[in-house]
């Protein structure tokens, strides 16, 4: 049995992917993703899967549904040509934030996507900082999840900021901004939030002492940043200093870009879990970091058959 690690990408993030394989030392599968004119996808793989130990990079991103398309045709060609263990590594896990209903007669697609990726032939799935951590109870097979926060957290602690304070831009971050804040040692702030509808927010009250402090904004993405410009404007007319935000997924769709580059926030941080698009390149306040390190040394202990949590300890 040849036990050899091949990792092949659709064109979702190529550039991730390229970078990760700079980290293992290892070139890139040979995968080539074709269309037919009424846009169907063709996968043809380039070389030898036969017994061999896969993982297929792909971030479920803007296309949304092109890229799970790809997603799943490429891993059923690696399970066609008899690959040992195929491993989905999903830096960003699409239609992760319809993981539960909200409201009647609705569908609760984060599962569905789990069970297609499952039955394309999907050994074990390795994502990012998924919106909701049932997420990976959606899958029968294993699931590691990563955490971007040890990177962001570096990013900050490099800054030295004095009296910092985390916020959490609604109850379902509580979670997540006291984790940042323990490791910073500092306090946290709680945003309530009313939505009117999808990324409409009707109200916002700030929970928690921010004056004089430096506020860091922490989330799982950025979608259109409507929510978080207005929760910027919260917290610095209750006396913050000055307010950063750090997110793992760099969403940005609509006119995200434009809402950040006119607002008064100090900077952005962003992981490359998603490709920036080229307005966003060139807003200063949007800064990126990137996890390809990271999901390299998953990949590699993965394939090891080594610890993954044993990262975050």
């Amino acid at each position: 049995m040849n036990n050899e690690l091949i990792i092949v990408t659709g064109r979702s993030n190529p550039a991730l992917a390229k970078s990760i394989c700079d980290y293992l030392s290892l070139p890139l599968g040979l995968a080539h993703v074709r269309r037919f004119s009424d846009g169907e996808i063709l996968v043809e793989l380039g070389e030898n899967v036969r017994g061999r130990d896969v993982f297929v990079i792909q971030s479920t991103c803007l296309p949304v549904n092109e890229n799970i398309m790809e997603l799943l045709i490429l891993i059923d060609a690696l399970k066609r040509a008899s690959a040992r263990r195929i491993t989905a590594v999903i830096p960003y896990y699409g239609y992760a934030r319809q993981d539960r209903k909200v409201a009647p007669r609705v569908p609760i697609t984060a599962k569905l996507i789990a069970d297609l990726i499952t039955v394309a032939g999907t050994k074990r799935v390795l994502s990012m900082d998924l919106h909701a951590g049932q997420i990976q109870g959606f899958f029968d097979i294993p699931v590691d999840h990563l955490f971007a926060a040890p990177l962001l957290l570096d990013f900050v602690r490099e800054q030295q900021f004095d009296d910092i304070v985390i916020i959490s831009p609604d109850a379902g971050g509580v979670e997540r901004a006291r984790a940042y804040a323990k490791r910073l040692d500092c306090s946290i702030a709680i945003i309530d939030k009313r939505r009117s509808g999808i990324n409409e927010v009707e109200s916002m009250t700030l929970v928690g002492n921010v004056e004089d402090k430096v506020a860091i904004l922490v989330d799982d993405m950025v979608d259109t940043a409507g929510t978080m410009v207005r929760a910027i404007d919260t917290v610095l007319s209750k006396g913050a200093k000055t307010v950063i935000a750090l997110a793992t997924h760099a969403v940005l769709s609509g006119a995200a870009v434009e809402r950040i580059a006119n607002s008064s926030i100090e900077y952005l941080v962003v992981t490359d879990t998603i490709p920036l698009s080229e307005e966003a390149k060139k807003c200063p306040k949007i800064k990126t970091t990137s996890v390809a390190n990271l999901l390299g040394e998953a990949i590699s202990r993965i394939h090891q058959e080594d610890s993954v949590s044993s990262l975050f300890v």
